[in-house]
């Protein structure tokens, strides 16, 4: 007879699960909504505070000249483009709303999370000016009011918390992109070096 082996086979609990089947990191949906009502809540008040006491005064120097404060009604995008458009801004905005939260619901990484509750923050605080501002909804003009290194957009652009928002939670997003990062918890730098 032959020899017979003695050695156990590993018992179920030794085996490396598949990858899917890992724990995977807890959802991350609080932490977007968290964001995003933060700082929403922050644009809408720096608006409503600098349209109290700035509106139709000259710019407002702060830190020594590098930021001047003023009330500019901003019927378009960023960098005044698509002026006049203002309502197919607010639907592209919505379109955005409606895809972060709907994402939202798969999230693990919380780079990710801050990234999306950031841009879901900008998106909605702009949204809030187009629906509630003057000329009327899906019409209203935004509020923009930061005029850094020079007044009247001279150094650059006027802009306003919830455009900063959507810059930094874009940067973010795509920095986590670019280093493997997925928004589900994963990373695909391992997925690939896995199938190398």
């Amino acid at each position: 007879m032959g020899d017979v082996s003695t050695e156990s086979s590993p018992s179920e609990s030794e085996v490396e699960p598949p990858e899917r089947e890992r724990a995977l990191p807890k959802r991350r949906v609080w932490v977007v909504f968290a964001v995003a009502a933060l700082l929403w809540a922050i644009d809408l008040i720096t608006k409503n505070l600098v349209v109290a006491n700035l509106e139709g005064k000259e710019p407002r120097p702060i830190l020594g000249g590098l930021i001047y404060l003023q009330v500019i009604r901003n019927p378009g995008a960023a960098f005044s483009m698509a002026t006049g458009m203002t309502w197919v801004l607010a639907l592209v905005a919505i379109g955005v709303v409606i895809a972060i939260v709907w994402i939202s619901r798969r999230l693990r990484s919380v780079g990710w999370a801050i990234g999306l509750g950031l841009v879901l923050a900008g998106a909605l605080g702009n949204l809030t000016d187009r629906f509630f501002r003057e000329p009327g909804p899906l019409r209203g003009h935004v509020v923009d009011f930061i005029s850094a290194f020079a007044p009247n957009g001279q150094g650059f652009a006027i802009f306003n918390i919830a455009d900063s928002a959507i810059c930094v939670g874009g940067a973010l997003i795509v920095l986590l992109s670019l280093l493997g990062k997925d928004y589900d918890g994963t990373s695909t730098r391992g997925k690939k070096k896995e199938t190398a």
